[in-house]
C-alpha cells in the first residue's frame, strides 16, 4: 500500500460484550454518541440479519481541520465478539474489532491497516505522518470516553441518573482547530528544515 498507515486500539471499559457489541455494530448511531469523530452517515444497503454486507456512506473528522468521506462495507460480523470492516474512499483498508469479556470489563481492540488516498493526507504524509497518526489517536480516545457515556447511559436505572451524564464531545471549535493546524504545519516546517540540514553534506 502507499502511505500505509496501521493503528492498534484498546480499550477496557466496564460492562459486557454483548453491550460493546450491540453500540458498535450500529454505526448509524456514531453520530449520536461519538460525535466529536462522526459527523454524518448515511446507510447504503442494509446487509442481511447480522449485518454482513452492510454498506455505509461516512463524513468523519479528527482534531485536525480536514474532513474524510468514504465508504464501509462489514465484511464480517460474529456476536459479540468480532465485527470486520472494509473501508474506501478518502482512506482505503481494513479494520476489526475484538471484543472480549473479562469479568465486569471488557476488553476492546481495533485493528486499522489503511492507506490514505485523500490527496491532503497522501501528498503530507512524508512531512506530517506523526501529526496525522496523533490525529486519529486523539479520535480513538475521544471513542474511549463516548463509549463508556453510552454505557452509563445503558445502566442508569432512573431519568436523574441518566440526566446526570454528561453528554459526550462534539465536533471541535474552529478556533481550536485553527491552533492545532498552525502549530502542526509549524511543527512540519521546522522537522522538514531540519531533515534537509541533516542530508546537505558539510562544507
Amino acid at each position: 500500500m502507499a502511505n500505509p498507515y496501521h493503528f492498534i486500539t484498546r480499550w477496557r471499559v466496564k460492562g459486557t460484550a454483548e453491550e460493546v457489541f450491540g453500540i458498535l455494530s450500529q454505526p448509524l448511531d456514531y453520530p449520536r454518541w461519538w460525535p466529536s469523530v462522526y459527523l454524518t452517515i448515511r446507510e447504503l444497503a442494509p446487509g442481511d440479519q447480522d449485518g454482513r454486507g452492510r454498506r455505509i456512506s461516512l463524513l468523519t473528522k479528527g482534531w485536525l481541520p480536514y474532513r474524510l468521506r468514504w465508504e464501509a462495507s462489514t465484511l464480517d460480523s460474529r456476536r459479540p465478539n468480532r465485527i470486520a470492516i472494509q473501508a474506501t474512499g478518502d482512506f482505503e483498508g481494513r479494520g476489526i474489532w475484538s471484543i472480549v469479556a473479562d469479568g465486569a470489563f471488557v476488553d476492546i481492540t481495533f485493528d486499522w491497516k489503511l492507506s490514505a488516498e485523500k490527496p491532503l493526507l497522501r501528498w503530507l504524509t512524508p512531512l506530517l505522518r506523526p501529526a496525522f497518526e496523533a490525529n486519529h489517536r486523539w479520535a480513538m480516545e475521544q471513542g474511549r470516553r463516548s463509549l463508556e457515556l453510552e454505557l452509563a447511559r445503558c445502566h442508569a436505572e432512573t431519568v436523574e441518573e441518566m440526566n446526570s451524564i454528561p453528554a459526550p464531545q462534539g465536533p471541535q471549535e474552529l478556533w481550536n482547530q485553527a491552533i492545532a493546524t498552525g502549530t502542526v504545519l509549524a511543527a512540519g516546517v521546522v522537522a522538514g528544515l531540519l531533515a534537509t540540514h541533516e542530508a546537505t553534506p558539510a562544507k
